[in-house]
């Protein structure tokens, strides 16, 4: 039994969750709670990362995770990096969605509106660069 643990931002849609059940044959998805959403989805853009506040996020983590756990690990770059990391440390899958972006262009007058529209394809591991 594999569990599918979400660190993203936002929530999954019915078609991510659908892919994760058929795809990577996973028996539960745990979302993440409130008050590790605010902090994965608060991320300081201007000072150095928050290591006091990601440590509460590993926490969360070590406590619903089995080894060879899927993670989705989505947000901002430097926390995303932090947590894959430590996925790979501790014998977690670490996977990020892929999506098409699908462009409308309305020309009203002398405006273009352009619409887009993200549309998930798949899951795609993280690999480790080893020499």
């Amino acid at each position: 039994m594999k569990n599918f643990i979400v660190l993203m931002s936002h929530d999954m849609s019915d078609t991510q969750k659908n892919d994760a059940y058929e795809n990577l044959e996973v028996t539960k998805i745990i979302e993440a709670p409130p008050e590790i959403k605010k902090i994965w989805g608060n991320i300081d853009p201007i000072s150095d990362l928050d290591i006091k506040n990601l440590y509460k996020v590993i926490l969360w983590i070590n406590e619903i995770t089995n080894e060879q756990d899927y993670i989705l690990v989505q947000g901002e770059f430097g926390a995303t990096f932090y947590i894959v990391d430590y996925c790979f440390k501790n014998n977690l899958i670490p996977v990020y969605a892929t999506s098409v972006r699908r462009v409308e262009e309305i020309r009203e007058g002398d405006k273009v509106l352009t619409n887009r529209v993200f549309v998930h394809e798949g899951y795609r591991k993280y690999i480790r660069y080893e020499k």
